[in-house]
């Protein structure tokens, strides 16, 4: 069964999305920020359910902890800069308060359908579904299709493709390729990921990479 972290002081919420959830997901609760991270390294949970207005640690501040974990944001900012920035910096989804419970149940199914597609990553060759990247030899493989990639393109699609379905902000990939590709820039990652795409295109027409309007780029099959 899988396992759902609740993350939010009000205690009704807390407690009729529990009530809600308790027959298909195993729940656990925190009621802080700090809670709320202490309990992720305790026992890794499927996705966590995430208020901003948090005692002590806030939202955002957890979101910064957990960017490894799918994060539902719940709260009742309703401001569109709030959700991009928050999508930006590694939420999955945003749901504003109130909703209805059928639709938050709606939105953790999708996550936990996208996180269900997990690669496999042996050595450096990842898999996801017909694609196969090997870092070593920068090239990724489409449907029995070799393609050369430049050592940059070969971080940003292995990145991408370890998200699969989620989508990344630019600064989110300028930030965890740094290392590897410290000559890439905002300006040319567009670029980049339009010739990652077209490479790929060649294969079977199919566009693999997704430009998420206002928040940045996602790998999908």
């Amino acid at each position: 069964m899988k396992n759902i972290l609740i993350v939010d002081d009000d205690m009704y919420i807390g407690d009729m999305v529990e009530e809600a959830l308790k027959d298909e997901y195993e729940v656990t609760r925190a009621f802080s920020g700090t809670e709320a991270v202490l309990a992720v390294e305790k026992k890794r949970p499927d996705l966590v359910l995430l208020d901003l207005m948090l005692p002590g640690m806030t939202g955002e501040e957890v979101l910064e902890k957990i960017k490894d974990l799918p994060v539902i944001i719940m709260s009742a900012k309703t401001g569109t800069e709030d959700k991009v920035n928050l999508l930006m910096n590694g939420a999955a989804d945003y749901i504003t308060k109130p909703f209805e419970v059928s639709e938050l149940k709606a939105r953790i199914a999708v996550q936990l359908r996208k996180s269900a597609a997990v690669a496999v990553d042996t050595g450096n060759i990842l898999t996801q579904g017909e694609v196969s990247l090997d870092k070593d030899l920068l090239c990724v493989t489409v449907e029995g299709s070799e393609i050369s990639l430049t050592r940059t393109e070969t971080a940003i699609l292995h990145l991408l493709m370890l998200n699969c379905g989620r989508p990344l902000g630019r600064n989110t990939i300028l930030d965890r390729i740094a290392d590897e590709t410290p000559d890439c820039t905002e300006r040319s990652l567009k670029q980049h990921i339009s010739n990652i795409r077209k490479k790929m295109q060649t294969v079977n027409g199919k566009d693999y990479i997704e430009a998420v309007y206002g928040v940045g780029f996602k790998f999908h099959l």
